[in-house]
């Protein structure tokens, strides 16, 4: 039998990383099945030229993500696949036997786990003790802001590294953004579907917050143009790609007659980009067509890691020091550890590895709502972390949110995404990533779909 190896020049620093994702690809794409022994350490280090340090350190790696196992006598083999990613841990909301569909989380396997604790370790590595002694520039590091311009080259937009403003992910990028473009009592308009934190951040900041009519592609520009005509907005916020609650993605031509309008009333433009490139068949975005009066926002959060809190917000030369203000009052400056490690991630390749896992996994959860909720209207997208789901007559938001806890599902109600004077939309955002699950993701929507089913019934007040 022929034993494999990685080819020794695919691989690179820090090589015991490099070594074991060589070797989990293999195991991944099946040039090595279950039980496949693998050479010996000392064996692995001569033929690819390595120490045994270095192997004892991947093999290791590979332990901890349950892709192989080693016995006294028998040496390293490859354990089933289909066994190695279930999860060691489990998120508080789903203990207990409950399914928690309301909060729009990115799904996660034990390599995710994997990458952010080998990341940790290797923090240290060449680490610029300014990172951690020093509390400026506000902006970010140089460093950082330079790994920014690289991400954003993927998320489709080109701007140099000298206007790019680290932040805390995109919602400390949007409170910033909000306050250097507005005064109490100006006006902010966008999709009367929106962000629930654009709500109650215009609230705290003394904002109007006007929400247009859209259609399935986003803001009408008909919708926008008359808005302007009679009003005098400030700002328009925009959710082009996914990141709305109706999980829409806005076709080019929409983008494009929204930027003309923009550009005719002279409005700026905040665009919450926070899925990034986890949508591969997104369009150009609003910000690359209009670059002098848009500010744009993504983050790691949503295509990632949770915990990877690190964002990028890209602005015009003269709204800089507007905007450096605000990142001051709000928090000062983004913390250079989180930013540290996701400059890593960009440079060796995880951060666009793992959207693309992302993209994968989210693909099939759709796949599987399609199969659970035929038959019924609802709206979403294959990338996309949640959907939108329009109620059967008879219920209402708060009839079926309560319905579902009794059932131990939680859904999201529409209120908290609904601009001021837009009236109940019946309906609830469901996550496609909180419950990670997958058969356990399945059993919820089947739950919700048994409740579309059937006529709306009360909740009782007491237990008996």
């Amino acid at each position: 039998m022929t034993i494999w190896y990685p080819d020794p020049a695919s691989l690179a620093t820090p090589l015991h990383s490099s070594l074991a994702a060589a070797i989990a690809k293999a195991i991944s794409d099946g040039r090595l099945p279950k039980g496949t022994q693998l050479p010996t350490h000392r064996r692995m280090a001569e033929e690819l030229g390595l120490s045994v340090h270095t192997v004892s350190k991947a093999y290791e790696s590979l332990r901890r993500q349950r892709l192989i196992d080693g016995q006294v006598g028998r040496g390293s083999y490859v354990l089933d696949p289909d066994t190695s990613n279930d999860q060691p841990f489990q998120l508080s909301s789903e203990k207990g036997g409950g399914f928690d569909l309301s909060i729009s989380r990115p799904l996660f396997s034990q390599q995710h786990a994997e990458r952010f604790q080998q990341a940790l370790k290797e923090l240290p590595e060449a680490l610029d003790p300014s990172y951690y002694l020093s509390c400026r520039p506000n902006v970010g590091h140089d460093a950082h802001r330079a790994a920014g311009a690289e991400w954003l080259r993927v998320c489709g937009l080109e701007v140099p590294a000298e206007r790019i403003i680290m932040t805390n992910g995109a919602s400390h990028g949007m409170s910033a953004a909000l306050s250097a473009l507005t005064r109490p009592g100006d006006t902010v308009v966008s999709d009367k579907i929106t962000h629930h934190l654009l709500v109650s951040g215009c609230s705290y900041l003394g904002l109007n917050l006007a929400g247009l009519e859209t259609d399935g592609d986003g803001i009408l520009p008909e919708a926008l143009e008359r808005y302007c005509r009679e009003n005098a907005p400030k700002v328009l916020f925009l959710l082009p790609s996914l990141a709305n609650s109706t999980a829409g993605m806005m076709p080019e031509e929409r983008r494009r007659a929204l930027v003309g309008i923009a550009r005719k009333h002279d409005l700026h433009i905040i665009e919450n980009d926070a899925f990034g490139p986890v949508a591969q068949d997104r369009p150009v975005p609003v910000s690359a067509l209009a670059p002098e009066r848009s500010i744009y926002l993504t983050t790691f959060t949503k295509c990632t890691v949770s915990g990877l809190r690190a964002g990028y917000m890209a602005a015009p030369e003269h709204l800089l020091p507007a905007l450096t203000g605000r990142i001051v009052v709000f928090g000062w400056m983004a913390t250079p550890l989180m930013c540290e490690l996701a400059t890593r991630w960009v440079q060796d390749g995880t951060a666009l590895e793992l959207a693309e896992w992302q993209r994968r996994a989210l693909a099939e959860r759709y796949a599987i709502a399609e199969d659970v909720l035929q038959g019924w209207r609802w709206q979403g997208h294959p990338s996309a972390l949640h959907l939108w789901l329009p109620l059967t007559a008879g219920w209402t938001t708060a009839s079926f949110v309560s319905y579902a806890q009794e059932l131990k599902v939680a859904v999201a109600p529409d209120a908290p995404f609904l601009t001021p004077k837009t009236p109940p939309q019946n309906a609830v955002r469901v996550s496609l990533g909180s419950v990670q699950d997958q058969d356990r993701f399945r059993q919820a929507l089947e739950l919700i779909g048994g409740m579309l089913g059937r006529p709306p019934e009360g909740v009782a007040p007491f237990t008996y």
